[in-house]
């Protein structure tokens, strides 16, 4: 038969577990609670313990932060995955900040690059030039200090003007359309003559 579905014969181990009401473990003894007793509305904890050592793992974090590293290449580097990171940041707090800590200097560094680059700069260099000593006499390289100028960059500069100018520099802008009425036909034929009416 096609559609049919087969169903498995019970038997009486299984009916049995499926009669069973489920058991909640007992708290476990500690000092704060002698008797094991779980206080009302407590869910017993599950799972494996936390990998995380608040002596060490803000220090890592801030300092791998500060070298440019993504959320996802911290949690690589700590062995866990991005998720138990982002929990982590909730949980605790001191790693949150340390990780806000170590990004501040690196994103200010792209953001002062960026700026130059959108408005353009200048900067020292050496130009190397080969000199020839004369005939048969060979050459010798001499270097020139000169400066050297970067123009600005219309792309860093549109960059720049959405994020810090949205209101004036979106993709899409907000046009407000209104519509005027034309006055009522009984308003303008009021000063006409009656022969001239229509």
């Amino acid at each position: 038969m096609a559609g049919s579905k087969k169903q498995a014969k019970a038997t009486p181990k299984s009916e049995a577990r499926k009669k069973r009401a489920p058991v909640a473990k007992p708290a476990k003894k500690t000092a704060r609670n002698p008797a094991g007793e779980r206080p009302a509305g407590e869910k017993a904890k599950t799972g494996r313990p936390t990998k995380y050592d608040p002596a060490i793992h803000p220090a890592l974090g801030e300092a791998w932060a500060a070298a440019g590293k993504t959320d996802k290449q911290i949690a690589e580097k700590l062995g866990i995955a991005e998720s138990t990171l982002n929990l982590w940041k909730i949980e605790h707090p001191a790693f949150s900040e340390s990780l806000t800590r170590g990004k501040a200097g690196p994103d200010e560094q792209v953001e002062s690059s960026l700026f130059a680059r959108a408005t353009g700069y200048s900067f020292d260099t050496e130009k190397l030039l080969v000199v020839s000593d004369g005939k048969d006499l060979g050459s010798h390289v001499e270097r020139h200090p000169i400066v050297e100028h970067c123009p600005p960059d219309v792309t860093a500069c549109i960059f720049w003007l959405k994020n810090r100018r949205p209101d004036r520099w979106r993709d899409k802008q907000e046009i407000e359309q209104r519509t005027i009425e034309p006055p009522k036909l009984e308003l303008v034929l009021e000063g006409v003559p009656p022969e001239a009416k229509p």
